[in-house]
Formats: structure tokens, sequence, C-alpha cells
């Protein structure tokens, strides 16, 4: 448990620490959901299959991972902020990429943007973690997931407006931009009288070091499994539901369409909340991994891509935004507070396996000659994660 704070300070981390992070954390969401909408598109548009795709972003996302898992080596070399400030610009330097080449130079634009978006979530989390008691989580949950919901909600439709009516070049051009004014404003918290972003209380350990001893603590193993299939998933939607679209002769508009009527539905989250306080946190989980294993399973009966599809993309995305208001609940709530430094880092490195598994999962599919496999497998790996969940306490 944190340590008792005087009131004042309490409502100021209440009021000032979880709206502000809220809102960086949206300003930083809009960007990226503008460059990963668009990033598929213009990868499959140069290279020409999605086999290459696959390709690429494997590759990219084992980048990313190594990035990852030296944050703590990144923080023992620059203070947090410039670590910060490190990442976006690499954000912004993978629009630049994405600009100026159409080669396979594209690998390492997939890989700045996967390690930035890694970064940020690391740092951010360590925040929360440290500032903000138990019993606000998961209020402050849904109020982030509004803020990031919105961002979604209009980052994906602008950037495939952009790509598709104007030039192909300009939503990379807008997502570095706004990169750049979430910098802006990351560094304004930062110079301000706020004490929360000036010092903050613990450093990013190394998390290969914590590796062991986390998974030997049983209901962190469950947590990681919520938050990495839930990432899978939406890994697998950002990916592959573009190509979908274009393999059902779908337009090609459709794509940052569809990417923002999924996010829309994590403006829901309070929804979402009054169905955890009427049931549980568990039962919300298990009732979201149940919902995209169907969704799943009806992609893999049927069979080629078709616009019927879409249908089963989106209701598998609303059971996938049910677990981002809540998935993370399972670990804050369950990890020991001597370790929350040190078990966040390796909690957080599920951001990266993700990314590896999704396009991991699709080129064994790819290699085996019936991508309906892929889906299959999604739907499994819900399924059996829905089952582990079953394990934590009932009253989490």
């Amino acid at each position: 448990m944190l340590p008792n704070r005087p009131h004042a300070i309490r409502q100021l981390v209440r009021d000032d620490v979880g709206r502000d992070l809220a809102r960086l954390g949206g300003l930083e969401g809009l960007g990226r959901s503008m460059l990963v909408t668009v990033l598929p598109l213009s990868v499959v548009g140069s290279l020409g299959s999605k086999t290459a795709v696959t390709n690429v972003y494997f590759a990219g996302s084992c980048l990313a991972l190594v990035a990852t898992l030296n944050v703590e080596r990144l923080e023992t070399w620059l203070p947090r902020r410039w670590v910060i400030t490190a990442a976006i610009a690499g954000a912004v330097v993978a629009n630049a990429i994405v600009i100026a080449t159409d080669s396979p130079l594209l690998v390492i634009a997939v890989a700045l943007a996967n390690t930035q978006a890694a970064i940020f979530a690391v740092l951010i989390s360590l925040f929360i973690m440290d500032y903000i008691g138990k019993q606000d989580l998961a209020r402050n949950e849904g109020r982030r997931m509004v803020h990031n919901g919105a961002a979604w909600m209009i980052g994906p439709l602008l950037a495939i407006t952009l790509y598709t009516e104007v030039a192909p070049w300009l939503p990379f051009v807008v997502s570095g931009t706004v990169m750049l004014v979430a910098l802006a404003y990351f560094w304004k918290l930062r110079l301000g009288p706020n004490p929360v972003l000036i010092t903050p209380k613990s450093v990013a350990p190394s998390p290969l070091a914590n590796i062991p001893r986390y998974f030997r603590q049983r209901y962190l193993r469950i947590a990681y499994c919520v938050t990495l299939t839930r990432g899978i998933f939406w890994s697998a939607l950002f990916l592959y539901c573009p190509l979908y679209i274009l393999e059902a002769d779908l337009p090609e508009k459709m794509t940052g369409g569809i990417v923002s009527v999924t996010a829309a539905l994590l403006l829901l989250s309070p929804l979402v909340l009054t169905m955890v306080e009427r049931t549980s946190t568990r039962a919300v989980i298990i009732a979201g991994f149940a919902v995209i294993a169907a969704s799943m399973g009806a992609l893999t009966a049927l069979g080629e891509a078709e616009p019927l599809g879409l249908v089963f993309w989106v209701t598998g995305a609303l059971g996938a935004s049910w677990l981002d208001v809540v998935g993370n609940i399972p670990f804050m709530r369950t990890v020991k507070p001597r370790e929350r430094t040190t078990m966040t880092t390796v909690f957080s490195s599920w951001r990266e396996t993700a990314l590896i598994a999704a396009p991991g999962l699709g080129a064994i599919a790819l290699w085996l000659g019936d991508f309906r496999l892929y889906y299959g497998s999604l739907a499994c790996l819900a399924l059996l994660t829905a089952v582990y969940v079953t394990y934590l306490p009932q009253r989490l």
C-alpha cells in the first residue's frame, strides 16, 4: 500500500495527476492511432503481399522487444524525462521514414513505432502505480480509456481519409506533428508545479532479472495472460483487419472507419464499470474473452474474406474493449506493494510479446496455407484464457 499522504496532496494527485496523465495518453494515442492505421497499408503498397507485411511486423516487433527489455538500462543512462522524450521522438522519426522510403527500411519504422508505444506505456504505468491509490485505480483506468477511446476514434478515420482522399504521405506528417504536441505537453507538465512529474519515486528495473520471480506468482501469471491475449487480438485487428477489408473488395477508406468504430467502443467504459459493480472484475474479464472467442470462431467458420466478416471483427473488438477497461486491474490489485515497480516492467512486456505473437501466428498460418487457422488460434487462445481467469479470486 502507498504511504499515507496529507489530504491536500491526495486531492492533488486525484484531481490533477490522473487527469493530466489521461490527457497526455490521449495525445500520444491520437498520434499513434494515425500511424498504426495507415502503416500496414503503406507496407503492403510498398512490398506487395500479406506475407511481406507479416514479416516486416514480426522483425520490427522483435527489435522493439529488445529495446523495451532494456528500459532500465536506458534510465541509468538518461533521466526518465529524456527516455520519454527519446521514445516520442522515435515515433516522429518512424513517420519520417515512411514518408521518405518504400524499402525494407520500413522495418525500422515499425520497430520505432512499437518501441515508442511500449516505453511510453511502461513509464506512464510507473507514475500511475506510484501516485494513484488502489481505491482509485478503476476510476482512473476508466478515465484513461475514455481519453484513449476518443483519440482512437478520431485518429484512424482521419488518417485513412487523408491517405485515400488527399495524399498518402499526409497522415504521417499529421501523426508526427501530434506526437510533437504530446511531447510539448509532457514538458509543460514536467516544468510545472506538480511534484509528481518532476520527481518520480521509482526507476524502471530490469525485467530480465525479475521474470522468474514474476511468473512464480500465480495471480501475476494470470494477469499477464489476460493482457497478453487482449494485446494479441488488438494487434491482429490493427494488422490484418485492413488487409481483410481489401481482400473482401471493400473500399480502402473503410480500413480507418472500422478501426475508429472499434475504438469508439472504449467510450462505453462507464457502462463496463457498472457491469463490474454489479458482478465482479473477474466476471467481466471472462465475458470479454468469451465474446472474442465466439467472434473469431465465426470468422474461422466464414472462411474467405467477406463483408459479413467485419461484423465479427467488431464484436470481437467489443469484448476486447471491456478488457481494456478492467484488464490491468488483476495485476494492479494482486501485485505486492513492495514489488510494484519491479513487477511493472515485466508485466508491461505483454505489449511487445503480443506484437511478436500476432504476426508470428500469422506467418505460421500462411506457411500452412490456410489463414482460417489464424482466426481459429485466436479463438482458442481467448477461450483458454477465459478458463484460466476463473482461478482469480471471485471478488477481485
